[in-house]
């Protein structure tokens, strides 16, 4: 027995180290990016062989130095305790703005310099030129259009969804999906009109939000979240949390939530009756829920199923997509989710396709079950989507027997 406690001890043991290694590592991240984010830039546009007039070097690492210095405590005052959206404001620009610039350092800085050289464009000097202008200028195209694209009412997505189990009666049900709105600092309460009346005009059976609805609580962000209340479904219209919730007195979310007439699909479900046939449709609360301390507030797939058909189709709403594993087991048939932004900023798909197992759209994950991950209705933080669009999704539901019968 000590034998056998001694080999696990060491095996956990080691099998800790690296993780705890790693965690440590973790911790640095914050302190490196911010570095690494404003000093690669700098470096590839001024100190690469360009030779620019003193004056000119100067200037432009002093604004490097200012913005290494300034987007991190613009930050901490912007999202820290002190709320104050001004700084927020100026420390997300600022964030989305250098995450550019050093994307298109790096690519250009290499792909670019490679290419002229090869192509024997001009010396070093004008080589590294020709780099700096074409850097800044794709950059402040991309941020142009990028903040465009995220202040716009999202276009709609349109597709069909066939559910081997749905009715024939529930054939053609109309789900609307918007989520992510994150109503912030940036007061965007005629945007959210717009949406709300975009919404409208699709003529939905169910209206869901999957949750992330503000940066902020509810009695500081209730002007730009009140258009909701505006939203019709000749069903039901309903709800969950998201992560960002409970950074904000997630329950003061679920109040307003319900005092605008949609239902808060804690942990439960309701029914979707139509033709004769019925479709479950359940909700779950966000997966950090239960590690805000909240009482009551965790996500329990179980509790939310506790009572329906189990041979009734289930459609679930859960705020992340990484929730698929436990739909999957419990034979759900659609789940909804947002979350991941689709990146929001290219190229930052990647560093969320770590944390999520689908970016955006229509994935199948197990034997029946079907996932759906929307890019999102708004932004966070840094007001700009770079390669990443905004939509509001409208899923037409579609039943295999009416498939069959046609």
């Amino acid at each position: 027995m000590t034998e056998t406690s001694d080999t696990r001890s060491a095996a956990d043991e080691a099998h800790e180290a690296p993780r705890s290694r790693l965690q440590r590592l973790m911790r640095y991240i914050p302190l490196v990016a911010p570095v690494l984010l404003w000093t690669v830039p700098c470096w590839v546009l001024l100190y690469t062989g360009q030779h620019w007039p003193l004056p000119a070097t100067l200037t432009g690492t002093a604004l490097f130095v200012l913005g290494l210095t300034g987007m991190p405590l613009a930050m901490a005052r912007g999202h820290g305790r002190r709320q104050q959206d001004r700084a927020a404001i100026i420390g997300d620009t600022l964030l989305g703005g250098i995450w550019v610039l050093f994307t298109w350092s790096v690519l250009l800085g290499v792909l670019l310099r490679l290419a002229l050289t090869v192509a024997g464009v001009g010396d070093g000097q004008d080589r590294a030129r020709i780099v700096t202008w074409a850097v800044l200028g794709v950059a402040a195209v991309l941020l142009v259009w990028g903040y465009t694209e995220a202040r716009r009412v999202p276009r709609v997505r349109r597709l069909d969804v066939r559910l081997p189990r749905l009715g024939a009666g529930l054939d053609g049900t109309r789900v609307v999906l918007i989520t992510d709105t994150h109503y912030g600092p940036l007061d965007r309460a005629r945007w959210s009109e717009r949406v709300c009346e975009t919404v409208n005009t699709l003529e939905a059976d169910l209206v869901c939000h999957t949750g992330d609805i503000a940066d902020g609580t509810a009695d500081r962000r209730r002007a730009q979240a009140a258009p909701l209340g505006t939203v019709r479904a000749t069903r039901a219209r309903v709800y969950v949390t998201g992560n960002h919730e409970y950074y904000s007195e997630a329950q003061g979310w679920v109040d307003l939530m319900d005092e605008l007439g949609w239902e808060p699909l804690r942990n439960r479900h309701l029914l979707l009756e139509r033709g004769g046939d019925t479709l479950v449709v359940a909700g779950v609360d966000d997966v950090t829920a239960e590690s805000s301390g909240l009482p009551g507030h965790r996500a329990n797939l179980t509790e939310a199923l506790t009572g329906a058909d189990p041979d009734l189709p289930v459609l679930l709403l859960a705020h992340q997509p990484k929730f698929i594993d436990r739909a999957a087991a419990h034979g759900i048939d659609l789940q909804l989710s947002g979350h991941t932004h689709g990146g929001q900023i290219w190229p930052f798909h990647h560093l969320v396709r770590i944390d999520q197992p689908a970016l955006a759209g229509l994935t199948h994950h197990g034997p029946r079950t079907l996932l759906y991950t929307s890019r999102g209705t708004g932004f966070w933080g840094p007001p700009f989507r770079v390669f990443a669009p905004s939509e509001i999704t409208l899923l037409v539901l579609r039943s295999a027997q009416e498939s069959a019968s046609s």
